[in-house]
């Protein structure tokens, strides 16, 4: 076999493995609401979820999984549905909704109403680790729009995975926001019976 013809053989080989990569489909995945209903008095107020920020080595729509210390690897073939910082912001708005008898949440930029509360949340850390556990990591604020006290927090969880594909990294993420929601929920319930905001109307 000649040089030239070597040549192009390993080329056509290259160019097919390339095609085959590109052809494998892509999965998406989404965060979604955890939270049942407490049975608590329902809040009669307004929150507005937002904004919401992510680690920059998991704000892509790859997901990204730790397999090593100091390593993490980028699957270009399962992704999140959207934006990370979205996804965390409706999830916890609708988690609220449920946790505190109210309709009036939504997360920032979507609210058709003036807020009583403002939550914003900094996440810090965001941590898949496939066949084991997801770690979340995020602090976050709770403001009255009124005036008040302005109440402050950290969750920091743990969840394991409930199997060994993506979906499984997927809802465990999803229960992690779950724990963060809770949180949160109790921090606006407490801030609302020491210094209530005027009462929401619908608009």
């Amino acid at each position: 076999m000649t040089t030239t013809r070597l040549a192009r053989l390993l080329s056509l080989a290259a160019v097919l493995g390339t095609m085959a990569c590109s052809s494998a489909p892509s999965r998406f995945y989404t965060l979604d609401a955890t939270a049942a209903d407490a049975g608590g008095r329902a809040l009669r107020r307004a929150i507005l979820v937002g904004p919401v920020s992510v680690p920059a080595t998991v704000d892509r729509p790859e997901l990204v999984v730790q397999i090593a210390p100091n390593q993490v690897e980028v699957d270009e073939f399962n992704r999140w549905a959207g934006p990370l910082g979205d996804a965390v912001a409706r999830v916890v708005a609708a988690n609220l909704t449920t946790l505190l008898g109210t309709p009036d949440v939504a997360s920032a930029p979507l609210a058709s109403f003036a807020p009583d509360y403002r939550v914003t949340i900094d996440v810090q850390r965001f941590e898949s680790r496939p066949g084991d556990a997801v770690h979340f990591d995020a602090v976050w604020l709770v403001k009255p729009t009124a005036g008040g006290r302005v109440r402050s927090g950290r969750t920091t969880t743990s969840e394991p995975l409930g199997g060994k594909d993506y979906a499984a990294i997927a809802a465990a993420h999803s229960r992690a926001l779950g724990t963060l929601s809770a949180d949160i929920a109790a921090a606006i319930r407490t801030a609302d019976a020491s210094g209530p905001a005027p009462e929401h109307t619908d608009r």
